[in-house]
């Protein structure tokens, strides 16, 4: 299957990337690609994409990334909801002992207090 992806071409801290169909076999730091559909500089704000290839392409089933997906649908190239792309958060779980939950359970308990007000 083929895919609308970012592939990272500059060096560190130069976030530089190429919008490539490729296989989806292919990793993106393999620099395999069938075609360059357009350019996206972080560090200058440049965007740059061919809409004609795009639609072309997915027209002939090419599926793009969540975050290609996403850039498209913000530049009105394609129709369509953005999607979230970002993992779950899973809550953290603490295991907890049977005797720490007893000990829990009395400490939440309310104790009377027996000492006069004044």
């Amino acid at each position: 299957m083929l895919k609308i992806r970012l592939q990272r071409v500059a060096r560190k801290h130069i976030p530089n990337f190429r919008v490539v169909l490729t296989d989806s076999k292919n990793s993106t730091k393999s620099g395999r690609f069938s075609e360059v559909l357009g350019t996206y500089n972080l560090a200058t704000n440049e965007k740059r994409v061919d809409a004609e290839r795009i639609k072309y392409w997915i027209s002939k089933g090419a599926q793009p990334s969540g975050t290609v997906h996403n850039y498209l649908v913000h530049e009105h190239i394609i129709e369509g909801k953005k999607i979230n792309v970002l993992p779950k958060k899973r809550p953290i779980v603490k295991e907890v002992k049977a005797e720490e939950k007893k000990e829990e359970v009395k400490a939440e308990t309310p104790v009377a207090e027996t000492a006069p007000v004044a």
